[in-house]
């Protein structure tokens, strides 16, 4: 229905509901049952039963449960449990990570859930916004947030910021009046305000005319609903791995069996032998600990305030070439801030941050006392007079509810020892004539305690410039002559060039019996004060993430809807804006194509006075150019270029839930910054399972080389079945995981951006694979030659021989996967978690060879000390080998 077209009475029968009272409570029932609560629906969530079951149907996990059944029908249960055992583990580590993530999001879309003030059987009573329905009568002020669409019915000064619906971030002045023209765009509904959108100014009443999925941001938020999952190129690239690895251990539990039976073996014993180099082939551990290392920097990222909502993002933030982040609340502090005032021809400069009101004042570099001078004195008191701001301090942090413009103000009197209730009570405040948009002024009529009367004003400074008759100059009140009206707009272009934003403080004395009755009366024959200021300032961690980008190959783009003069000012501070960079404004880019942005995208660096609906087209041009992007936005309609974006990130303070659900990333500080570490760990994260990836293929290539070596040699099997799986998942998998877990190379973020194409074996990880294990094989397969040759009868001590030579090599060598260069390039002690790991691996080895019980099991008997010795140097030799290779390339 076209409420915005009806008047009151009209709106007050179609909902049947009644603006006096408002709904009873049986009503608001009976609507709940109809149509529901006022939330917006998420989609369709898997149960958890399915979603732990789908955590089975990776082709690795079942052929390993095809092996358990093999190893369960040839009475090997014992391997037939330790693989089931990692499956569910597995599988439960996957189920738990995916609960987890499902779990933040839910908790910051409550966070952002707002309360309404609502009437209910002629009562006003708060309430959550969920339970408003259709038909309720909403009552709004300044720094609300609107719960449900509604037709305004009473406005009082009234001003909504719709930005995150229309991305237009000028507040919107409100009537209450039907419109009678058809086709209205929303930000043109001069009588309505939406879900989500903020009040910024005044007051006002309204009917709700829409809930939930029925609001103009349920309709964009259901387009955004079905989110595809996906799955990382990295854990596609190690699937295909996977399969390749299983092929390739048919092909040579074929080959062995075959083999085997022409030279006579038994077909029962080779095909056991078969088995056992189809479980070496296999990583068992590398689906869980890809798992675990996605999830722990998960955990990680979420300590440095990024939400992952999507696994992609993780391996997609190390490809980041380009960040186009906004300006305000991202790489600025979102708080106005007052830093220069100036009056009757001097200057000063004021110091602090943010909303605090702790600074000081200085002129000409030296620090001065505010009230020593009065025409600084009048400006601030009178800033905080025309001023309907309040700062509060919440959980150690001061915030301003009100206007920034007026908090800036309210902030620099505060700076200067002004206490709002001690000033009120020197002056009563008798009347007010509010901002509005034509007049662009503010003035109060304000009565002292000797009874004279003053009108207080400030506003824009051209304007008031114009309603001004005198000047405060050198302490003394002039008439504005030409020469000083030119020495103040000298002085509002100083200011503008800065990239402040000004507002101008007059005033007047009125006889005290006068009655002021209209603005037009009150905002003439001024006397002009002074000039305050303001910016808001960037966030001082900025500037130099912004370089640590620049190191790292990553172009950062500024985008905002604030003045040209503006953003260049903050770009050129934090090094964004250097020299050859270009700035380019909205209305140039409204009228190129995507293939002519293309053209100079390369070479800006700024967009200024963009609107959302641009973000798209700047995401395609770079994108076309070859970029990996990251985009940032809070408002729905930044969504679609959020969700078009490589790395799509939303505020998780100003940001909108169709934003959030569209992102990749979310930010729960809303800072810069917070990008900047995470692509950082989102790197290290890469690096980290390319080195256990490393340390596993490896591994197995040597566990695969020993196996096949001494089957082709006639030999007896240097490993039984359990012993491999020992390793496998119990040994190999500690120090995996403790990988997963290392500190970033020093490094990290001065290399330039991963190709999103390149392989998992790429520099020379394949060959480092194949050689380490050649090596680790090689060594396994020499000791157990020298313990079988010593004692042949004895085949049991030559295999637990062979068992922890190449347990101990792995060990070694997972200090060498550490670093791209060599064992020696890194501390190796540096990751604690690694040494622990190591010395658990260890001791798990050790106790499966002396205790026991457990020698059965795993065909183990107790290691003589002086084979330990020949165990130790057999097992260093891979690692000290290549280690040396390293040194003697680079001393070359």
């Amino acid at each position: 229905m076209k409420f915005h077209e009806m008047n009151e009475r009209e709106v007050e029968q179609a909902l049947n509901t009644d603006i006096k009272a408002g709904l009873t409570e049986d009503d608001v029932k009976k609507r709940h049952k109809q149509y529901g609560y006022n939330e917006l629906k998420e989609g369709e969530k898997q149960s958890a039963l399915l979603l732990f079951f789908s955590q089975f149907k990776d082709f690795m996990v079942l052929v390993l449960l095809a092996a358990t059944l093999i190893s369960g029908l040839l009475g090997e249960y014992i391997d037939a449990i330790a693989i089931i055992a990692i499956v569910v583990i597995n599988g439960f580590l996957g189920f738990f990570q995916e609960r987890k993530a499902e779990k933040s999001l839910h908790a910051l879309k409550e966070l952002s859930a707002p309360q309404v003030i609502a009437l209910r059987e002629g009562q006003w009573k708060k309430i959550p916004s969920k339970e408003v329905v259709a038909g309720d009568l909403l009552k709004f002020a300044t720094g609300d947030r609107i719960g449900a669409d509604i037709r305004i019915v009473e406005s009082n000064s009234l001003e909504i910021e719709e930005s995150a619906l229309t991305g237009e971030s000028l507040p919107v002045q409100k009537r209450t009046g039907s419109l009678k023209t058809a086709n209205l765009a929303i930000g043109d509904m001069e009588n309505m305000a939406f879900m989500g959108t903020m009040v910024t100014r005044g007051n006002g009443l309204g009917v709700v005319v829409g809930t939930g999925m029925n609001t103009a941001m349920g309709q964009i938020a259901d387009l955004l609903q079905n989110a595809e999952t996906m799955t990382t190129p990295l854990q596609r690239r190690l699937e295909q791995l996977g399969k390749i690895l299983i092929t390739a251990a048919i092909l040579l539990t074929v080959l062995v069996v075959v083999a085997g039976v022409v030279q006579g073996q038994e077909l029962y014993t080779m095909f056991l032998a078969g088995v056992s180099l189809a479980v070496a082939a296999i990583p068992e551990g590398l689906p869980a600990i890809v798992t675990v290392a996605l999830s722990l920097g998960v955990q990680r990222m979420i300590r440095k305030k990024a939400i992952v909502r999507k696994l992609p993002a993780v391996e997609t933030l190390g490809c980041a070439s380009v960040i186009c982040s906004d300006k305000t609340g991202t790489m600025t502090q979102n708080k106005m801030t007052v830093t220069h005032l100036w009056s009757g021809g001097k200057e000063w400069r004021v110091d602090g941050i943010g909303y605090e009101p702790q600074g000081h004042f200085y002129r000409n570099e030296n620090q001065v006392e505010p009230k020593s001078d009065k025409a600084l004195q009048q400006m601030l008191m009178f800033g905080m007079l025309c001023n309907h701001a309040e700062i509060q301090q919440k959980n150690n942090e001061f915030v301003i509810d009100g206007d920034p413009t007026e908090g800036a103000l309210l902030v620099a009197a505060m700076k200067a020892g002004y206490n709002r209730s001690s000033l009120l009570n020197q002056f009563q405040i008798i009347n007010e004539f509010p901002f509005d948009s034509v007049r662009k002024m503010m003035s109060v009529v304000v009565k002292d305690h000797n009874g004279r009367q003053f009108i207080v004003t400030k506003g824009a400074p051209d304007v008031l410039v114009g309603k001004s008759e005198s000047v405060l100059w050198e302490g003394k009140r002039q008439i504005l002559s030409r020469e000083l009206s030119g020495e103040i707009q000298g002085a509002i272009e100083d200011l503008a060039s800065q990239a402040l934003r000004t507002i101008a403080i007059g005033f007047k004395e009125i006889p005290s019996k006068n009655v002021i009755l209209d603005e037009k009366e009150a905002e003439k024959g001024l006397t002009f004060i002074g000039l305050q200021g303001m910016i808001d300032p960037p966030r001082p961690e900025v500037r130099e993430a912004v370089k640590e980008c620049k190191e790292a190959g990553i172009k950062t783009i500024m985008i905002t809807g604030d003045h040209v003069i503006t953003a260049q000012a903050i770009a050129k501070q934090l090094g964004i804006l250097t020299q050859g960079s270009k700035v380019l404004q909205g209305k140039d880019l409204a009228e190129m194509a995507v293939e002519e942005l293309e053209d100079v995208v390369e070479d800006v660096a700024v967009f200024a006075r963009v609107s959302p609906e641009h973000k798209l087209k700047i995401v395609k041009a770079l994108q076309n150019r070859g970029h990996i992007v990251a985009m940032t936005g809070d408002g729905v309609n930044d969504a679609p270029a959020i969700k078009a974006a490589d790395i799509g990130i939303s505020m998780g303070i100003t940001g909108t839930d169709v934003a959030k659900e569209a992102s990749a990333l979310v930010l729960l500080d809303d800072n810069f910054a917070t990008i900047k570490a995470a692509i950082k760990e989102g790197r290290n994260i890469y690096e980290n399972i390319r080195k256990f990836v490393r340390y596993l293929l490896a591994s197995n290539v040597g566990e695969i080389l020993v196996m096949l070596f001494a089957m082709l040699l006639a030999l007896p099997l240097p490993l039984v079945p359990i012993q491999i799986l020992w390793v496998n998942l119990v040994t190999d998998g500690l120090p995996a995981m403790a990988l997963g877990l290392d500190q970033p190379e020093e490094n990290v973020m001065k290399r330039k951006p991963r190709s999103p194409k390149e392989g998992v074996f790429s520099r020379g990880l394949g060959w480092k694979v194949v050689s380490r294990g050649f090596l680790i094989g090689l060594v396994t397969l020499l000791a157990f030659i020298f313990a079988y040759r010593a004692n042949p009868e004895h085949l049991a001590y030559a295999q637990t021989v062979a068992f922890a030579t190449l347990v101990m090599a792995q060990l070694i060598h997972v200090f060498d996967c550490r670093s791209e260069k060599s064992v020696f390039s890194r501390n190796p002690f540096g990751n604690k978690y690694l040494v622990w790991a190591v010395i658990s691996s260890l001791a798990l080895v050790l106790v499966v060879i002396y205790y026991p019980p457990l020698q059965p099991i795993f065909h183990t008997v107790p290691i003589e000390l002086r084979d330990w010795f020949m165990i130790t140097g057999l097992s260093a030799v891979p690692t000290f080998l290549l280690a040396g290779t390293f040194l003697a390339r680079k001393t070359k």
